[in-house]
């Protein structure tokens, strides 16, 4: 198990150099996604009834990766989180496909974004 996550660890940072941690996906891209305690990549497959997500998590610490899918159509999105200590809000991206572009968003950073977009 020690060596799927080492692959999928190299994977996750070779990726993460052409992608940025929010911003827009390309087919043949991934971006790197950071949860805390868990670490992982995510990309997409354009698929006759949408865009298929795929996002492969894998903990910090030696132990079995987990995989999450999701076929988007355009105007959807899906959100992807893991929870932490009582009170704390749990630590999320965000998926969303809009027309022919994916992009994949940290939670604070949106919450920032429909904050200044709600006083202007």
């Amino acid at each position: 198990m020690t060596t799927l996550r080492t692959l999928i660890l190299a994977v996750a940072g070779t990726l993460a150099a052409g992608a940025a941690s929010a911003g827009e996906l390309r087919p043949a891209g991934a971006a790197s996604l950071d949860l805390g305690t868990l670490a992982g990549v995510a990309y997409y497959t354009p698929e006759p009834a949408g865009y298929r997500v795929t996002v492969t998590l894998a903990p910090r610490a030696a132990a079995p990766a987990a995989r999450f899918e999701a076929v988007l159509a355009s105007g959807q999105s899906v959100t992807v989180s893991t929870p932490r200590e009582a009170g704390a809000a749990a630590r999320a991206v965000t998926i969303t496909r809009t027309g022919d572009a994916v992009t994949v968003i940290p939670v604070r950073a949106r919450e920032i974004v429909e904050a200044t977009a709600s006083i202007e």
